[in-house]
């Protein structure tokens, strides 16, 4: 069973920091095979070239980060992103990821008589871990929660995922290290689930 977890946060000593590492832990505890990512670290350059906006088409991608990233998704049997709530989005580093990297041909392929995407990966299961520092009332209330229109309708469906899982830990800002500590615990509990439902 292989299992990517991706972050998206420059901060290395961030609470999203934790949480990714947690959710490997865990992983690897259950004798996951676990393709960990930070995309931070790795340099990932999240900026889409003109060559790379083809929808209906795509070639591979001539970036060899970006081909790798994209070789790996074939063999995932479930994705993990952990990232902040910014401005209702994740992090440009990870939204270019997503336009980068789940391309055409490699992870959906647009249906010719209806139009509709047909997913195309092997991946069927996903978790999504954010934080905030929104109240889940104005959350939902205020904002609509646009991080779960993102993953659970716009992106994830999109590539083949049927089961798009998504927790947020808020608020960071004013927690407590006790409230931290039983996040992490949380995190882990989420992950060993997903792992346990392949």
């Amino acid at each position: 069973m292989r299992i990517a977890v991706y972050l998206a946060h420059p901060q290395g000593d961030s609470f999203n920091r934790a949480l990714f590492e947690a959710v490997i832990d865990e992983l690897r505890s259950r004798a996951v095979e676990v393709v960990s990512h930070d995309l931070y670290a790795e340099g990932f350059d999240p900026m889409l070239a003109a060559g790379e906006t083809e929808t209906v088409d795509s070639t591979l991608a001539a970036d060899v980060q970006v081909r790798r990233y994209q070789d790996e998704l074939a063999e995932l049997d479930a994705l993990i992103f952990v990232h902040p709530n910014w401005w209702g989005m994740p992090p440009a580093i990870l939204a270019g990821w997503v336009q980068r990297v789940l391309t055409p041909a490699v992870a959906y392929k647009l249906d010719d008589a209806a139009g509709e995407p047909v997913g195309l990966l092997h991946a069927k299961r996903a978790l999504v871990l954010n934080t905030s520092d929104t109240t889940a009332d104005r959350e939902r209330d205020v904002f609509g929660d646009p991080l779960h229109q993102i993953w659970a309708a716009c992106v994830l469906p999109y590539i083949g995922v049927e089961d798009v899982r998504r927790k947020v830990f808020r608020t960071v800002t004013d927690s407590t290290e006790e409230m931290r500590t039983t996040w992490l615990h949380e995190a882990r509990e989420l992950a060993a689930a997903l792992a346990a439902d392949l």
